[in-house]
């Protein structure tokens, strides 16, 4: 309709504009949609080579990617098609595949309303990936249900419309299912965002939560005693690090309780404190009311207390700091990341929901699965006193996703409101108060862990944590100057001045610095530690085109040039080796994919119909000609 410049239109041609291309956009993804089924059609499991038992281990086998009813295809065909057209990794190749496959063979109601251009393409998808696991059958009952409404409700409404769908349909499935989440309680860390932060996500016992979050308030409360005036959501924060040690959190807890009692026990000059409890120890007067008039947990501990009835050792050392029974009472429930303020509070924060990885989609993805245990009902009483909707600019609960864990750690839900009182800590304030921790950590110079001014380590606390290594790869101006971007191994770019934070206060050891510019080799086909060693650090993901698989101690790592036994020396070397997950080190092996080194240390993959991709430290880019030359 309109092509150029675009200043010269008024905002209803601009509407108008974009509408059209948006349709054209829709079309387009329609079209890829069958160029993939066709592709798939054009490798079905008939055109595999016919295999005799006992054959090569690792080769192409016939797969069902889109469900029962789906035809069987070529297992490696969706990687090159995702390589070529898509952009995207096998494993996401390969789910396109099998949606595109779904929607034609088991859905064909919500295929004809895409095919008409009444569906979205992308959520007609996400209802072939909820209808997977069922049969023929149950996915056709569900097909009738929801295909004339695709694109007639919000996202969210057609979640829940499908849910309950798959319910209707298979019963049994959904039972299954409801077990199999009861199952699926764990701790997950995920992985760290580019501010140096992780996400921990546990999933366990409502009692077992509410205990771990009355510790974690209680560390973060015995921090505001030694002096840390951080929020409380950041002493929080801190008290899981603390935590982790358990000789540590008891110092520190009996610490702040020793001067929670002196601070309220009356004047007595003659009393000596003991300097790692007194140190930064707010006065009386300092401290908020709330500081001041907490009374001392051992004396306001019921016999019901949750946390004393279920611990052992309550008994035996009765002055173990715990929380009152009025706070645990009151505490909030968190059973995940999910928990947040109040959920009827309209202004409390919803969690939003990150797309998936969604290939060549302009549209929003609404990535909410289905038959999730985090759905909560709505609050009648909230219902009730809620403004009209007209008088009302909140969102409509039915197309508000429901809330959940957040995906990764950059959405954040705060579990906890900030201190009102909270200041920040100066440089000298903040070093004193790791004065104060080292000493109850027992690492502080001439501190005796046996002796009085210490702690003596039992059992495993005794032979410590363990040692971590921390792989740190920085300029020659940053560890100069002390300041700058590095980057560390598996979280990703820091600034360096926050590496302080990541080693904490425990004792370290810095190790020669790792030149990856000088190659190193062996003759045998066997890959010692320190070459892998070196592999990891040079590649931090698998170099096949568009890899996601991060390179760990597991990883495949395939000899780009293949190893002769008969050949010369130095074959297995940092320069012949490539990281690969064991699907993508099949189909270089099995699957016709060539690759070879290049001069300036980057990879050239060849795809089975002479498509060309460059893997190097970017990434991948396609280097294929205009037409490539056909194959048969």
């Amino acid at each position: 309709m309109f092509e150029g410049d675009l200043s010269g239109l008024t905002a209803a041609e601009v509407l108008a504009s974009a509408a059209e291309h948006h349709a054209t956009a829709r079309e387009h993804e329609v079209s890829v949609l069958v160029h993939a089924q066709q592709f798939a059609a054009l490798h079905s499991v008939d055109t595999l080579p016919r295999r005799d038992r006992g054959g090569q281990r690792g080769r192409e086998r016939g797969v069902v990617l889109g469900g029962a009813g789906c035809p069987e295809i070529a297992e490696f065909a969706p990687a090159e098609f995702g390589a070529v057209v898509l952009g995207v990794s096998a494993g996401v190749a390969a789910e396109f595949v099998g949606q595109a496959l779904a929607l034609l063979h088991r859905l064909p109601r919500c295929w004809a309303m895409v095919q008409a251009y009444e569906a979205t393409p992308w959520k007609a998808r996400k209802i072939a990936t909820a209808c997977l696991h069922l049969s023929l059958e149950a996915a056709a009952l569900v097909d009738h249900e929801v295909a004339g409404i695709i694109d007639s409700v919000t996202p969210a409404r057609l979640t829940t419309i499908v849910k309950a769908a798959l319910w209707k349909a298979d019963p049994e499935a959904a039972a299954a299912a409801a077990k199999q989440k009861q199952r699926e309680r764990g701790v997950y860390v995920a992985q760290s965002d580019d501010n140096g932060t992780k996400a921990m996500y546990v999933l366990a016992a409502s009692g077992d939560v509410i205990r771990f979050d009355a510790t974690i308030n209680s560390i973060a409360d015995a921090l505001k005693t030694l002096g840390d005036t951080d929020p409380l959501r950041l002493r929080r924060a801190r008290a899981i690090g603390i935590l982790a040690d358990p000789d540590y959190t008891l110092a520190l807890l009996t610490a702040a309780q020793e001067a929670r009692t002196a601070a309220t026990a009356p004047a007595n000059p003659a009393a000596s404190a003991d300097p790692a409890t007194s140190a930064n120890r707010p006065s009386a007067a300092a401290r908020p009311a709330a500081a001041v008039d907490s009374a001392d947990p051992a004396d306001t501990a019921d016999p019901a207390d949750p946390v004393d009835a279920t611990d052992p050792s309550t008994s035996a050392n009765p002055a173990r700091p715990t929380r009152p029974a009025d706070d645990l009472a009151t505490a909030p429930v968190h059973a995940g990341p999910a928990a947040t303020n109040d959920p009827a509070d309209p202004a409390a924060p919803v969690d939003p929901v990150g797309p998936a990885e969604s290939a060549h989609s302009t549209d929003p993805v609404d990535d909410t699965d289905l038959g999730e245990w985090w759905m909560r009902e709505p609050d009648d009483e909230t219902d009730r006193d809620a403004p009209h909707p007209s008088t009302s600019d909140l969102p409509d609960p039915l197309d508000t996703p429901p809330r959940r864990p957040p995906p990764d750690p950059g959405n954040p839900t705060p579990t906890t409101i900030d201190d009102d009182d909270a200041e920040p800590m100066d440089t000298a304030a903040r070093r004193a108060l790791n004065a104060t921790l080292n000493r109850l950590d027992g690492i502080a110079p001439g501190t005796s862990l046996g002796g009085a001014g210490g702690r003596a380590r039992s059992g495993r606390a005794a032979a410590g944590t363990g040692g971590t290594v921390v792989y740190v790869h920085l300029t020659h101006q940053t560890l100069a100057t002390g300041t700058g971007v590095l980057r560390v191994e598996n979280l990703g770019p820091l600034l360096a001045d926050q590496l302080a934070e990541l080693i904490g206060h425990r004792p370290y050891i810095v190790k020669p610095v790792i030149d990856l510019n000088h190659n190193i080799s062996v003759d045998a086909y066997e890959i010692p530690a320190r070459i892998r060693e070196r592999i990891k650090l040079t590649y931090p993901v698998e170099q096949f085109p568009y890899g996601t698989a991060h390179t760990t101690n597991t990883t495949d790592l395939d000899h780009i040039q293949p190893y002769d036994p008969l050949g010369p020396t130095e074959q297995t070397s940092t320069t012949n080796l490539a990281p690969l997950r064991r699907f993508t080190h099949r189909l270089k092996t099995h699957g016709r994919w060539q690759v070879r080194r290049l001069d300036d240390g980057a990879l050239e993959w060849t795809s089975p119909h002479r498509f060309t991709f460059r893997v190097d430290h970017r990434g991948t880019h396609p280097t294929w000609p205009t037409s490539p030359e056909p194959t048969n």
